[in-house]
């Protein structure tokens, strides 16, 4: 494993010393009583103690957390608190930021010149000291069932809700590993532009590469278009991953060919739709094909793009062989005929699916419905068999490969106390660029104005979450039983 990082350099492991550190970490954990099943919660940069502590964390049977360095404060206290997490690795600075109510934080595992002692009630430990100290540790037995990780993402109550995933998680990403991949039978160098918070970076940025015994390299600092370039000849990456803004940024301010990455032979994408022009412009230059797939957090990605087919510009592909996946009715389960459209629906015994919602049992129950997964995307099936995906009957918001929760960014808003009214939708800024924009009605007399609340929101949200265009408006336009009507808002001219 590989991480470059503009600041520090580069680091790597072989497999040999990731192996050796996990262990070593797992032993971490069982000497502070760290016991099987108890959460922790990893705050993180892209960095090599990020796959050692959670890897290491699922070894002791622990249940790692990953979480954003771009949260705020407030939002790390709520994944905290709602996850019950008694330990929390993260680097000094950010540590200093989070107060001393730690709800039940037990020990604190910190990067960067820190040193062992005691903040009230929780001890602190220096991570990398504590690690070279360790004895190693056997693996937890765990069972297929067993919580393995819990991720948080966008939900509809306006905090993140969390996704508990088994350990045969890993089994169940199989089918995208062999598919939507095109892994060579040894030696290739996967490059994914994200970060190991995100679900998509941990499975096809670590666990896929890592499992069938290729590398995998990570970057962290500023995420420019030229630096990717560089990063793929410096590494002599094979396959590259990104989300499609990250391709069309490299399209748009590079001069790049296929000549400035001669190793590059498979690039993969997902985490937002993929514009046809930008495949159409990535073909002309580089004179590669770009696969793309659909998955969720609940899932991971079931389908895609690949290359045993020809790829139809605008279609997700195909339900991976594996996956048995139907396009359904969501009321009668019955299945929709070609050219109708349909929820994509996942047998409740794939490996690959949650658990379920942490301490959210109706919403778990709503999603598991007469021996399916309702997923809630939907999509239409050509004649041919490829799939259309059609979209989210909720309001989730896609914004540059992040989904964010509009009733998240509300309850921010809102609680402004020169607030009376907000709702958050996506507004497209150009050709497949969508930013979060809130329309907000301020109370009477209130001197707010854009500028203001615009901080006031980056103060409160992570960047990608926090709106990036304000307007104000008189009223906002709901039913009559009250419910906001978005659509409204999505057609409604924006120049106030």
């Amino acid at each position: 494993m590989v991480v470059d990082d503009a600041t520090h350099g580069i680091r790597s492991l072989t497999y040999a010393a990731l192996a050796e550190r996990t262990s070593r970490f797992a032993g971490v954990l069982g000497a502070l009583g760290v016991r099987a099943g108890e959460r922790l919660l990893v705050r993180l940069p892209n960095c090599l103690e990020y796959p050692t502590v959670f890897l290491g964390a699922l070894k002791a049977g622990a249940v790692p957390v990953p979480s954003s360095t771009l949260l705020t404060p407030e939002e790390v206290r709520h994944l905290l608190r709602d996850s019950g997490a008694v330990a929390l690795v993260t680097d000094r600075s950010s540590l200093a930021t989070l107060g001393s109510d730690l709800h039940d934080v037990r020990h604190a595992l910190v990067t960067g010149d820190a040193h062992d002692g005691r903040a009230g009630r929780i001890a602190l430990h220096d991570l990398e000291q504590a690690i070279a100290t360790a004895a190693p540790a056997a693996p937890h037995l765990t069972r297929a069932e067993d919580p393995a990780y819990l991720v948080y993402t966008s939900g509809t109550s306006g905090h993140p809700k969390g996704v508990l995933h088994a350990h045969r998680a890993l089994l169940g990403r199989q089918p995208s590993s062999q598919y939507w991949f095109d892994f060579l039978p040894h030696g290739d160098r996967v490059l994914h532009a994200g970060r190991l918070n995100w679900t998509y970076v941990l499975g096809t940025g670590m666990m896929d590469p890592l499992y069938r015994g290729h590398t995998a390299i990570l970057a962290e600092g500023a995420s420019d278009a030229s630096r990717w370039l560089a990063l793929l000849a410096r590494h002599a990456a094979t396959t590259f991953i990104a989300v499609p803004t990250i391709y069309r940024q490299i399209l748009e301010k590079t001069a790049a060919t296929g000549a400035d990455v001669p190793t590059l032979r498979h690039c993969m994408c997902a985490g937002e739709p993929l514009p046809p022009e930008v495949l159409a412009g990535w073909r002309a230059r580089l004179g590669l094909d770009m696969y793309e797939a659909l998955g969720m957090t609940e899932c991971s990605y079931y389908l895609c793009q690949t290359r045993s087919r020809p790829i139809r510009p605008g279609s997700v592909g195909f339900a991976q062989p594996g996956h048995d996946v139907r396009l359904l009715d969501p009321m009668t389960r019955s299945p929709v005929p070609d050219g109708e459209e349909g929820m994509l629906c996942i047998p409740a015994d794939d490996p690959g699916l949650m658990l379920g919602y942490w301490h959210q049992p109706a919403e778990t129950a709503a999603m598991f419905r007469d021996g399916w997964f309702l997923t809630g995307d939907y999509a239409r099936r050509d004649a041919d068999g490829y799939l259309w995906f059609v979209g989210r009957r909720d309001d989730l918001i896609n914004s540059f490969g992040y989904r964010v929760s509009p009733h998240e960014v509300e309850r921010v808003l809102t609680e402004h106390p020169a607030v009376l009214d907000a709702a958050a939708v996506g507004e497209e800024v150009g050709p497949g660029k969508v930013v979060v924009a809130a329309w907000v009605v301020t109370r009477p007399g209130s001197a707010l104005d854009e500028k203001a609340l615009l901080a006031y929101a980056r103060s409160r949200l992570a960047s990608y979450k926090a709106p990036r265009i304000v307007h104000m408006i008189d009223q906002l336009p709901r039913t009559r039983n009250g419910k906001l009507r978005r659509r409204a808002l999505l057609d409604r001219p924006t120049a106030t």
